[in-house]
């Protein structure tokens, strides 16, 4: 696995826009103010072409412009890092034309989102050996005080630390709380409580994961390689993270046995699984997002559930491709990263 290099003051940071550009209210408040935030912590700050655009009702602009502010900016000596300015729904169709084969024979380098943002911090990972961070999106940096989930990934970012551990409380109305407080700090309301068979979880292996929504999406593609990264890290297994968008409760279910029926999970050491945005407290046909999961259970490894992961905040930030030491006690997680 490649890691990229930490950054630091006077570094450049690129913004760009693979999915949605950050061209309504709040998403360019937010993202304006932190691009300030950011300078005045020293760093450069470069907004891509399409950063601020929505050229495309479901893009920021057409697939191919969005893969060539993608490709310029990862082979520019001058970028540091990306980071998304956000989410969306469709950047798999810029996929054709970004060149996978080019990114891994360059110099890695860290890219940084997260929900559709899996399209390229999944594949960065398993077709280009390139560790990428599945974490915030540049919006989030916006609010007016960093939530803890923020300053965990700043400072994995600058290499500061290279551990995470959960947080006491999250967010149950994902986006909407955001939208009528955009510089506001999280809405932490519920405790948080890990689902899990076992009183306490030890378990090492490399992480890989995101998005189901963008994962079912890949699965047996030609960008499917799976089963190649599973044999290269054999000895090490994969302790899968994974957290859900749009999926109802039934589509959770069924996202989990198309994974599992394409062998994704046959190296499997273990799951770490977010709250999911749609299924969270959804059930139809006696299905919710805990039972969706009994499908996996014959695989005889741990499952947290609940976990501080994906849309409902806060989130850890996880490093795609890693190796990790993963401890579960007391209804908390921690995640050392070893950079192997």
């Amino acid at each position: 696995m490649r890691y990229p290099k930490f950054i630091k003051p006077k570094d450049t940071i690129t913004l760009i826009a693979p999915s949605f550009g950050a061209a309504t209210f709040p998403y360019d408040l937010r993202v304006k103010r932190a691009i300030k935030k950011f300078q005045k912590l020293g760093y450069n700050v470069k907004c891509g072409k399409n950063t601020f655009l929505a050229e495309l009702p479901y893009l920021s602009n057409d697939p191919k412009k969005i893969a060539i502010e993608f490709m310029e900016n990862y082979l520019d000596d001058g970028s540091n890092i990306l980071i998304s300015v956000g989410g969306g729904e469709l950047q798999c169709e810029t996929l054709p034309y970004i060149d996978f084969d080019k990114i891994k024979n360059s110099e890695p380098k860290w890219f940084d989102g997260f929900s559709d943002n899996t399209n390229y911090t999944f594949l960065l990972t398993t077709l280009c050996d390139v560790a990428s961070i599945y974490g915030h999106c540049m919006g989030s940096f916006g609010m007016y005080n960093w939530h803890e989930s923020l300053i965990d990934e700043y400072k994995l970012l600058t290499g500061e630390k290279l551990n995470v551990k959960g947080y006491p409380k999250h967010q149950y109305e994902s986006n909407r709380y955001q939208q009528k407080h955009p510089l506001s700090g999280y809405n932490l309301k519920y405790e948080k409580k890990i689902v899990s068979q076992m009183e306490k979880v030890e378990m090492s292996g490399r992480l890989l994961g995101g998005c189901l929504d963008i994962l079912i999406l890949l699965c047996g593609t030609k960008y499917d390689k799976v089963k190649e990264f599973n044999e290269k890290y054999k000895n090490d297994g994969v302790i899968w993270f994974l957290e859900a968008c749009d999926l109802t409760s039934l589509a959770y279910r069924r996202a989990i046995f198309q994974l599992r029926e394409a062998s994704w999970f046959e190296n499997a050491k273990g799951f770490i699984i977010g709250r999911p945005a749609r299924a969270f407290r959804d059930e139809a046909f006696g299905i919710d997002h805990y039972n969706a999961l009994d499908i996996l259970k014959d695989l005889n490894v741990p499952i947290l559930m609940d976990c501080d992961l994906g849309h409902l905040p806060p989130s850890m930030p996880f490093i795609c491709g890693a190796y990790a030491h993963v401890t579960y006690i007391d209804n908390n997680i921690s995640i050392d990263y070893e950079l192997k």
